[in-house]
């Protein structure tokens, strides 16, 4: 077992730049379906969608296309980082790349919608796309997942997902920077608990003072897309922040005093479709079903999930998506099943389960130390960050010291081996090892072979419902403690 020589949290990946975060497309255009869908419930439903930009979208030319369960809607949802006209102040950059991919997912036989986050520095392989407009199209090849829209367009980027996924998609929205800030001040701002003070230069100049806080358009566009200036400054924390501003806006959108006036929704609602732009499929009879589709959906009902990934092999600013656990996940969504890990769920799967392992720790119980020699900066961080989410208690990050083992391994002292298991069905590839020198602590060691988290998965053999991470809107924490 290496000793842990610790240091404090490190930042990986890229900075944050101009721009806007996952969390943050995601809410702008999921909150705009959810009311879309009532909109016929106000009369003014023609006049809005004369805002809506609409573009063709031709998937007779996929070829074969995946199945879908009757009733269920899967809506392509993309942030793009177009800079051109009113977005022009946030930088220069050629072309256009969506800053952020989710696939939203709304069942009316579940009565839940869920949003899978696909990373924009996933390396995935990419399908032929033929050029279209002033797009030149492409071969196949593997590359940035983002590549497929800057090269063919919406349909190249419809057409990579579907075959990626195996996810039937029904429609798309695109929105622009502008509408993120338009939607909010529309709103009168989103109320946040800041723990700590922000001052990051490098997220539109951004300065909170700690505690409550409620945000205008510009400071929230800063708060959601600030990397270095929050937290230890990894992804996975920034992620956890978005999370939680999805479903503080959701909150307010769907709070009384916005939904009890049809004026304040046409206010909101008229401010977000000029910047969004759908395909020419998603008319007012789409929108109808979408409507019947979300009645029974409530905050509590929509979750956020990022599809299982790892940094990837031969560059650790990208990202590799983690199988098994990807696949199942996407089957999952296709075949409309639950994958939220709700109360209801967990305890079906107690009464059916059997007696059960009651010597299984909880993770709130253990106490992790993480040593990162797999040469990866912040990679303890980001494990950290994770097993935090996850209700683990993380005492330590640091590099090794000594000699370090050629499997990622966890080793724990006498007495301790069920909270070793616990933190091992966290990782992907992870074994256990008992070690003289451990007390109260077990110590996490990732090696070269660190293939991610499972999803919590682990050797119990769980299905997609159990393994993933999700975080529902309900549970966005907008008041400090």
């Amino acid at each position: 077992m290496p000793r842990n020589t610790p240091s404090s949290h490190a930042t990986s990946g890229s900075t944050a730049g101009k721009r806007l975060s996952a969390g943050a497309w995601v809410a702008i255009a999921t909150t705009a379906l959810v009311i879309c869908s009532s909109l016929t419930a106000y009369g003014f439903a023609h006049n809005l969608y004369g805002n809506l930009n609409q573009e063709s979208v031709d998937t007779d030319s996929f070829g074969d296309r995946p199945s879908k369960v009757e009733g269920t809607q899967n809506i392509l949802i993309v942030g793009s980082d177009i800079r051109d006209g009113e977005n022009a102040e946030y930088g220069s950059e050629e072309g256009e790349r969506p800053d952020t991919l989710a696939i939203a997912h709304v069942s009316p036989e579940q009565e839940t919608a869920t949003l899978v986050n696909l990373p924009r520095d996933s390396i995935v392989q990419l399908p032929a796309c033929e050029a279209t407009g002033d797009k030149p199209g492409q071969n196949a090849h593997e590359a940035m997942i983002g590549v497929a829209m800057n090269n063919g367009g919406m349909q190249c980027l419809w057409k990579a997902v579907e075959q990626l996924t195996d996810i039937h998609i029904d429609h798309f929205v695109r929105v622009d920077f502008v509408g993120f800030k338009d939607m909010v001040n529309a709103i009168g701002g989103i109320p946040v608990c800041v723990p700590q003070p922000i001052d990051d230069p490098d997220a539109g100049h951004l300065k909170l003072d700690a505690g409550e806080q409620t945000l205008n358009g510009e400071e929230a566009l800063g708060y959601v897309r600030s990397r270095k200036g929050q937290g230890d400054g990894s992804d996975l924390s920034r992620i956890k922040r978005q999370q939680e501003f999805m479903g503080a806006m959701l909150k307010k959108v769907m709070s009384s005093e916005v939904l009890a006036s049809p004026p304040n929704i046409y206010d909101f609602l008229g401010s977000v479709t000029k910047h969004v732009t759908t395909d020419d499929e998603l008319n007012l009879d789409a929108m109808t079903d979408l409507a019947i589709a979300m009645r029974g959906v409530d905050l509590s009902d929509i979750n956020f999930i990022t599809v299982p990934n790892t940094p990837h092999p031969a560059d650790p600013n990208r990202v590799a998506w983690v199988e098994p656990d990807a696949t199942e996940l996407f089957n999952s969504v296709a075949a409309d099943e639950n994958v939220g890990g709700d109360e209801d769920s967990e305890a079906d799967n107690e009464d059916s389960g059997g007696d059960g392992d009651t010597s299984a720790a909880q993770p709130e119980e253990v106490s992790v130390e993480i040593v990162n020699a797999t040469g990866i900066q912040g990679l303890a961080s980001e494990v950290s960050d994770g097993l935090t989410a996850e209700g683990f208690q993380v005492v330590s990050t640091g590099n090794p010291q000594g000699d370090v083992p050629e499997q990622t391994t966890v080793y724990y002292g006498a007495g301790n081996e069920a909270h070793a298991e616990a933190v091992a069905d966290m990782a992907a590839n992870a074994t256990t090892e008992e070690h003289p020198e451990l007390v109260d602590n077990v110590q996490l060691v990732l090696s070269s072979d660190w293939n991610g988290f499972s999803g919590g998965g682990g050797s119990g053999g769980g299905s997609v419902e159990e393994d993933v991470d999700a975080l529902s809107a309900a549970d966005a924490e907008v008041e400090c403690d």
